[in-house]
């Protein structure tokens, strides 16, 4: 496995120069809207999980504090420099979801945005998501998952043998269950664009 996250840690830095551009498209087609959805949801001090390259950053409520963790050096870079622009403080740091730097509930809200499809283990790092919050913290997710029509659930296969080996990164997840299984309660949750993006909200 480490050999495997060093070279997907490499993929995200050798892409984090155009990855706002890419984005920019997939957030017009399937998430319009879908960031500020995720970060009006976030209260009190707020932790994002594979923070990236900061897209999130210019949602968040004011007054929340901000913490973000990534595994690539080049998308924090991005983020910092995100950050600067808008001018807000965020604690940002180099790390992976499965060992999060952080003392228990220690947040309010955790957020994940598109970022479960590529985090190798869900269910450890869904246990530490839970470690890190506070009792009544609040766990919101966005991602595209499994779709329900067989169809584009064969052409998501047929990616995965690319996008898994190359990028760690998975389309037929459904991470609900996941969090279900750590013991969340899930408060709010839905499917949007035919089913393969889902979002939820969850508290510990």
């Amino acid at each position: 496995m480490v050999g495997k996250q060093d070279k997907w840690r490499a993929y995200w830095d050798k892409v984090a120069a155009g990855y706002d551009k890419d984005m920019k498209f997939w957030d017009r087609l399937l998430y319009e809207g879908q960031r500020e959805w995720a970060c009006d949801r976030a209260e009190g001090d707020v932790f994002e999980v594979a923070i990236g390259t900061g897209l999130n950053l210019p949602f968040y409520p004011p007054g929340t504090t901000l913490t973000g963790i990534d595994i690539s050096d080049q998308m924090l870079e991005a983020a910092r420099a995100r950050a600067d622009d808008l001018g807000r403080t965020v604690d940002l740091r180099k790390g992976d979801a499965h060992r999060l730097p952080f003392e228990d509930g220690s947040f309010d809200t955790v957020v994940c945005t598109l970022s479960m499809c590529a985090i190798p283990d869900v269910d450890l790092a869904m246990r530490e998501i839970h470690r890190v919050l506070r009792p009544g913290g609040r766990f919101v997710c966005l991602d595209h998952v499994v779709s329900p029509n067989w169809l584009l659930r064969t052409i998501q296969g047929i990616i995965e043998r690319f996008s898994v080996p190359s990028a760690g990164e998975h389309l037929r997840r459904r991470p609900i269950e996941n969090v279900r299984s750590t013991g969340f309660a899930i408060k709010e949750s839905d499917r949007i664009e035919g089913g393969h993006v889902e979002r939820l909200v969850a508290t510990k």
